[in-house]
């Protein structure tokens, strides 16, 4: 038989909010790296928008990913989840700052 998918005391505000966060902590760190790392670091063109949007589009991108991730795989936390949630935000840095033509 079926276990409910969903145990223990029901969540407050609070603890969504938390939950929520913590979810989407590993594409908020790589959306704030991504960007300053590759204009101070790899010294890459800056491309057309702003830091703060290419900041947003990653972002966007990485919660996408483990959104996804989720719904396909089951549950959080899979390192093939996380791999394809790098994969995807640098290739869309690289995308943002127009890197191949640097």
């Amino acid at each position: 038989m079926l276990e409910p998918l969903l145990t223990g005391p029901p969540m407050d505000s609070l603890d969504i909010a938390l939950h929520l966060m913590n979810f989407s902590a590993p594409a908020l760190v790589l959306a704030l790296v991504l960007p300053i790392g590759a204009r101070h670091v790899l010294r890459l063109p800056t491309g057309p928008l702003a830091i703060w949007q290419q900041m947003t589009g990653i972002l966007l991108v990485g919660v996408a990913v483990l959104v996804l991730g989720v719904i396909v795989l089951g549950r959080d936390g899979k390192m093939s989840t996380y791999g394809l949630m790098v994969l995807l935000q640098a290739t869309c840095q690289w995308l943002l700052s127009r890197a191949w033509r640097h």
